[in-house]
């Protein structure tokens, strides 16, 4: 009987002393315990495979899973190291086919982007490095400079040890001053296209609208790639309100001024806003007197086609007279 007792006060200790510290770990819940055995199992099957990017994932998706040393103690320790090297041995091989840079994220099938394997190990300057490739090989894509330009956004320094702080990463002004040149000599080149679109302003009415589409394409393309300069657009804007003063100053501007409205509008200074107020004002003007000139001819028409039906009227009741009807 004492034996008895002295076995149940050992379990009752057992269970008093066992159960809080499962009870505070929470990696050792049944919830828990199972996905942290599965994410082991998927990490195993990729290590055996061998197939880098689905390494590489699998890599990527334990970190941070602090419950894994529960269940393989160098899983974490594993993926802390390959998931660099990895990354790195899959960029290099991406930007020597010429997967230069994609919006896509990582991906398992082998057509991630070299910039996303940088940019997703934190290696930002060799990122930056393939997104300037990759803006040499398509210089006309605004689209692509665009992201390029923001390409920081979302970045951050290693924390700080010590404190834990993060402070947001900022490329070298050297990036930055890249781009601008690249921008700067678009534009150039889309400033001096338009020069020649611009030649035909001081052609014909149907000249000047075919030439006023193109400048101004030009015009508006110019000024989004000057919107990265310090500059700003405002080259852009002065040209179009020149050419709107070059259709106003048109001896038949009645017939070309709407081309300069458009001209007015997109340049958007007060100056051109008040000529454009001015344009509007003579095309209302010139709209009502074609109106009213439009009410006389008409009028005219009427009249002339009255006095015909009464000549035609008489001559028919002359010749109906003349025949005994």
């Amino acid at each position: 009987m004492r034996t008895v007792r002295i076995l149940s006060c050992a379990l009752l200790l057992l269970a008093v002393t066992v159960s809080p510290v499962r009870a505070d770990d929470p990696c050792l819940g049944d919830e828990e315990e199972k996905s942290a055995k599965a994410a082991v199992a998927a990490l195993t099957k990729a290590e055996q495979a061998g197939r880098q990017a689905e390494l590489f994932m699998a890599y990527r998706s334990i970190l941070g899973n602090e419950c894994l040393d529960r269940y393989d103690k160098t899983a974490l320790s594993r993926a802390k190291t390959g998931v660099p090297k990895l990354g790195r041995d899959l960029a290099k091989a991406a930007e020597a086919k010429g997967l230069l840079y994609s919006a896509d994220p990582v991906r398992s099938d082998g057509q991630t982007s070299a910039f996303r394997y940088f940019e997703t190990i934190g290696d930002y300057a060799d990122a930056n490095r393939v997104m300037m490739k990759a803006l040499q090989a398509k210089p006309d894509d605004l689209a692509l400079f665009t992201t390029a330009w923001g390409v920081d956004e979302g970045r951050w320094v290693v924390p700080d040890p010590k404190t834990g702080e993060r402070q947001p990463y900022v490329s070298p002004q050297a990036y930055r001053q890249d781009l601008q040149k690249m921008a700067s000599a678009k534009a150039d080149r889309l400033m001096k296209a338009e020069e020649q679109d611009a030649k035909g302003l001081s052609g014909s009415a149907v000249e000047v609208a075919t030439s006023a589409m193109k400048s101004l394409e030009k015009l508006s393309a110019a000024a989004a790639w000057m919107k990265f300069l310090q500059a700003g657009d405002k080259a852009a804007r002065e040209r179009a309100e020149q050419r709107g003063d070059t259709i106003t100053a048109r001896s038949d501007s009645t017939f070309t001024q709407a081309n300069a409205v458009m001209y007015y509008e997109f340049a958007g200074s007060p100056k051109a806003k008040d000529k454009l107020a001015q344009v509007k004002k003579k095309m209302e003007e010139s709209s009502r007197a074609l109106e009213k000139s439009g009410e006389k001819v008409k009028g005219a028409f009427a009249e002339q086609s009255q006095a015909e039906q009464k000549q035609f009227d008489k001559k028919k009741a002359d010749l109906e007279k003349e025949l005994g009807f």
